[in-house]
């Protein structure tokens, strides 16, 4: 398989997957030290009272990728956008191999060069082109996708709602201007806040369900988890995405395709991927062209006033 590479629309990394059904797992469920619950697939420590469980994990994420496709002497790249929101691919040709690009493809081998945008469940060739020889041999591409249409604007109707239970207070753990771990466009405004594992979300806004993931059950502050965040993203009517992540495995309650309303229960948060402990990231992205970037959110505070997370303050949902 050819290297690639994908920017995707949170720091979280989401693992958009390619195919859908169910798989089963075998997992032991304890408690630790400071009572919360844990789900692993490893032997848990010595003394704790664990149960033995066996779960399907159905995959319901939508196939964003490029496919290498051989037919007779031709090399094709197919776009794929099973997403319900529009797509933009960059793609990086590091490498020709024995294929003979054509003039325009050859321009992509400079990053940033060759992009296109597909529309919401559609597919679309980036290349196609001849190769010599009885199989493709040194040919090597990179691709990225942003997901939302190219240069959406953030216009919210009202501020949004703070996406836990009404009347229920939590702290903000980090919110911008710090960036312990928010350093990349697309989470410099996001705001974490520190929910136990199991506490009910809500949509913050209405939109339509694009992306859910839901099957990852670890969590830790350990790069190899990067992309093992269970998420739920919402389109707006604006185009931006509103980004929800670390929750609960096997909790999620909505489905790709599915239109919610502001204050609709969607899943439970979790301590699920890269992450020092239970909380809820929350952020609302937009396509800035090519890169995708997080931007200023308020929250409904009381009597309808705007509010702004700062880290540290205690926010209340009405």
């Amino acid at each position: 398989m050819p290297p690639r590479m994908r920017a995707v629309s949170c720091t979280i990394a989401l693992a958009l997957v390619s195919a859908s059904g169910m798989v089963d797992a075998q997992l032991y469920k304890y408690r630790d030290a400071s009572g919360a619950w844990v789900y692993t697939d490893r032997q848990p420590p010595a003394g704790a009272k664990a149960e033995t469980m066996t779960v399907d994990l159905e995959v319901k994420a939508p196939r964003i990728e490029v496919e290498q496709q051989v037919d007779g002497g031709q090399l094709n790249l197919l776009a794929i956008n099973e997403c319900a929101c529009e797509a933009e691919f960059l793609l990086q040709i590091a490498n020709a191999g024995n294929v003979s690009l054509p003039a325009s493809a050859a321009a992509a081998v400079a990053p940033g060069r060759s992009h296109m945008v597909l529309q919401p469940h559609s597919r679309l060739a980036l290349l196609t082109a001849p190769f010599d020889g009885a199989s493709v041999s040194g040919f090597k591409f990179a691709w990225r996708v942003v997901l939302g249409a190219p240069g959406a604007t953030h216009q919210p109707h009202e501020p949004y709602r703070v996406p836990f239970a009404l009347g229920s207070t939590y702290k903000v753990s980090q919110a911008y201007p710090l960036r312990i771990t928010h350093t990349t466009p697309d989470s410099e405004y996001a705001v974490d806040l520190a929910v136990p594992d199991g506490t009910p979300i809500y949509a913050a806004r209405e939109g339509m369900v694009i992306n859910v993931r839901h099957d990852f059950f670890r969590g830790a502050a350990d790069m190899a988890l990067l992309d093992q965040a269970n998420v739920v993203e919402i389109l707006h009517d604006d185009g931006t995405i509103g980004v929800y992540a670390h929750l609960h495995w096997e909790s999620i309650r909505v489905q790709p395709g599915q239109s919610v309303r502001r204050g609709q229960y969607i899943a439970d948060s979790g301590n699920t991927g890269l992450t020092t402990g239970p909380h809820l990231h929350f952020a609302v992205i937009r396509n800035a062209g090519q890169r995708a970037e997080s931007v200023p959110v308020q929250f409904t505070g009381s009597g309808g006033t705007a509010v702004t997370a700062q880290t540290g303050m205690l926010l209340t949902a009405y």
